[in-house]
């Protein structure tokens, strides 16, 4: 990235949470603004971030069952491990900080929150000169028809966040854990505790994917992929040969190769 961009060049307004908020009303502002994560806030001062991720962690968990989720607060899943810049310095600091961190809260000289930087903004500005086919990541598959318990199993234990759903052979959706954390917050509002373990049994990836999941084919350019994460607020692409999958290209993948 050229020395000449600043972090002021690059970030865009900051979202924030306050620490005291319920985790449903941080839902709700990711959703409504598209972004993940939000920076928590006490008295006017940045203590974290929350996530959509560790949103639906909470609200798939067991410990938290009988609560309702309008009875948990943001400071129940603050992550208070977080990075900030400042807004004069060189943009440069920005890609190996976001290889750790899903956001950069950027602060002014005399420490208060002016913005935040994550992978979108900097992919605005900067793509990775590199072939397509370099980027293009495996890509973890679920069937439609798979139990909600199962999918949220599956995230914990190997570690991902997002999956390809098909169906014989074609795509027909992506679901991730902002899907997971909307559908547990519908779930949780509208069954009594008492009922969950039940009815959650009934609720498939099909109920709660993404559909259509946007995807483009392995001849399309890097920038078309960085256009389209910008674009549609989404972070990560399902890649396509002759519309049979072959991969998924993430903003994580794209940082890496700056």
């Amino acid at each position: 990235m050229s020395q000449e961009i600043l972090v002021k060049d690059v970030m865009s307004k900051s979202i924030t949470i306050a620490k005291s908020a319920l985790i449903t009303e941080a839902l709700d502002k990711m959703l409504a603004d598209g972004v993940d994560p939000l920076i928590v806030t006490n008295n006017g001062s940045v203590v974290g971030t929350i996530s959509r991720a560790a949103i639906a962690e909470t609200l798939g968990s067991k410990k938290t069952s009988t609560l309702a989720p309008t009875q948990i607060h943001v400071a129940n899943r603050t992550d208070e491990n977080f990075t900030s810049v400042y807004v004069d310095e060189e943009a440069d600091i920005l890609i190996p900080l976001l290889q750790e961190y899903k956001l950069a809260v950027v602060l002014d000289s005399e420490h208060k929150l002016v913005g935040k930087v994550d992978a979108t903004d900097i992919l605005k500005v900067m793509v990775p000169d590199t072939p397509t086919k370099n980027l293009i990541q495996k890509a973890s598959v679920i069937g439609p028809d798979e139990r909600v318990i199962h999918l949220r199993r599956r995230m914990l234990d190997e570690n991902v966040n997002k999956f390809i759903v098909m169906d014989n052979g074609t795509i027909i959706g992506i679901v991730t854990e902002t899907d997971m954390a909307r559908a547990m917050r519908d779930f949780r509002m509208r069954v009594d505790g008492k009922h969950q373990d039940n009815q959650i049994k009934n609720i498939f990836v099909r109920d709660i994917m993404t559909a259509p999941a946007l995807s483009l084919e392995e001849t399309s350019a890097v920038s078309e992929f960085a256009e389209l994460i910008g674009r549609k607020g989404i972070s990560s692409v399902p890649v396509t040969k002759d519309g049979k999958l072959m991969g998924i290209i993430t903003k994580d993948s794209m940082l890496i190769a700056l």
